[in-house]
């Protein structure tokens, strides 16, 4: 049996799509709202209804299971980082050992060994929980991913309206892009297939490195008209959060992890045919931007 938690996100519900169509494994996942569930997934897959950081809850849907994928939620109110992947993930860890847990997929971040990996707000603190799991002794693949191209979606309303989205990477400054799709996959491979074991990192790097002209550039031929690319510093994507509403710490977070991109994060693992993942930034906006901005 597989348990998935986040199964209403963009990669959880993505990785619960493909599991329900390539596999007749038992699922069973974990949400505070089962509402939201399609209905396909109601009928084919046990429903745990809570949270996957409450130890009761965990105790329950890992009883009998073989494989987690884990994503802690995304908080724009955390305390801390640590409040946020290690401590949320920690009665997990304790959950995967008490009841015989083998294998575990994550979804982490780029970043390990380079220099600038200590202090990258979100990534290190991604790390940290890594470490985390891969202490307990079960089988562990942390997906090493860049920044998502799904992140753009954010953006519709001002490409939309205004033909710009805005970025704090210089414009031309090339860097690997994954989008939530191929990462699911990446995810729906490692549980089908549990012949791995220890721990380690599976990068999914997308096809190719991309500037932020290069994006304008594509976004423009695909959408029919002139979308540009604005820069942003980092104080002033600071303020933005802030206007938003998010915690000092989850602020100090991003604009640390930003800062650390783009210094070169993202650039120590080099695209290889394991780790280049299929979905081109062309190929995403025709498939993903394109209907939203037209929606």
């Amino acid at each position: 049996m597989i348990v998935i938690t986040t199964p209403t996100g963009q990669i959880g519900g993505r990785l619960l799509q493909i599991l329900l169509e390539q596999s007749t494994e038992p699922l069973r996942v974990i949400a505070r709202d089962p509402g939201k569930l399609p209905e396909t997934a109601r009928d084919r897959a046990e429903v745990v209804t809570g949270s996957h950081g409450d130890p009761e809850v965990l105790e329950r849907a890992f009883d009998g299971a073989d494989a987690v994928f884990w994503l802690p939620p995304t908080d724009p109110h955390p305390a801390s980082l640590a409040e946020m992947y290690t401590e949320f993930t920690r009665p997990a860890a304790k959950t995967f050992t008490a009841t015989g847990i083998g294998h575990v997929v994550g979804v982490s971040a780029l970043g390990r060994g380079t220099p600038v990996a200590d202090d990258a707000g979100h990534v290190t603190a991604s790390l940290a929980m890594d470490d985390l799991i891969g202490s307990t002794g079960v089988a562990y693949r942390a997906l090493a991913n860049p920044s998502f191209m799904d992140n753009l979606l954010w953006q519709v309303p001002l490409i939309r309206e205004q033909g710009v989205f805005t970025g704090t990477d210089t414009a031309d400054r090339t860097a690997p892009s994954a989008c939530t799709g191929d990462i699911a996959a990446a995810a729906a491979r490692l549980l089908l297939d549990r012949s791995w074991n220890g721990t380690g990192e599976v990068p999914v790097l997308g096809p190719e490195d991309i500037s932020a002209n290069d994006k304008a550039r594509i976004m423009s031929e695909v959408l029919g008209r002139p979308i540009r690319y604005q820069w942003e510093s980092l104080e002033e994507f600071r303020t933005g959060m802030t206007d938003r509403g998010l915690s000092a710490a989850a602020i100090n977070g991003y604009v640390d992890m930003m800062r650390a991109k783009n210094e070169g994060l993202d650039d120590g693992v080099t695209r290889t045919a394991d780790t280049a993942s299929p979905t081109s930034f062309r190929t995403w906006c025709e498939q993903v931007l394109e209907p939203a901005v037209r929606a």
